[in-house]
């Protein structure tokens, strides 16, 4: 597997708006609503890619298809994402993943707006992604 870089880190929020006093109204975060959910993010913080405070329920349904996350599940703290070269690199760090004994959370998928992805969950509680999101390398090459 080959990261090139970290694409994204969000906070896994069960009370988004506790969670938005502290990054927009004490820390002064740039962070904007998405539209048509409750996912506040920013893609111009120094240092990351891209920066969210992701509602405990959209977690729940990115990776479980359902609003409400898995009683037998750890409750996850944090969401991070590794982006590889491309999206045939995500199909084989799935595989690596799971040969090495991590069970995804959802198989590769191609999300609506163009992310491959897929995940796992580690024991400390952080979703992992691999991912691939052409954006993100739109001016790698200039």
């Amino acid at each position: 597997m080959n990261i090139l870089f970290v694409a994204s880190v969000g906070v896994i929020a069960p009370d988004p708006a506790a969670s938005r006093k502290l990054f927009i109204d004490t820390l002064g975060l740039p962070l904007e609503l998405h539209e048509g959910d409750d996912y506040y993010f920013s893609e111009k913080i120094d240092g990351v890619k891209h920066f969210g405070v992701w509602p405990l329920a959209e977690a729940a349904e990115a990776c479980f298809g359902a609003k409400a996350w898995p009683v037998n599940t750890p409750i996850p703290q944090l969401s991070i994402e590794f982006e590889v070269e491309n999206a045939d690199s995500v199909s084989s760090a799935a595989e690596e993943l799971q040969a090495k004994g991590y069970r995804l959370l959802h198989p590769v998928r191609t999300e609506p707006w163009g992310q491959t992805i897929t995940r796992i969950l580690t024991p400390e509680g952080v979703i992992v992604g691999i991912s691939y999101a052409p954006w993100l390398h739109e001016n790698a090459a200039a």
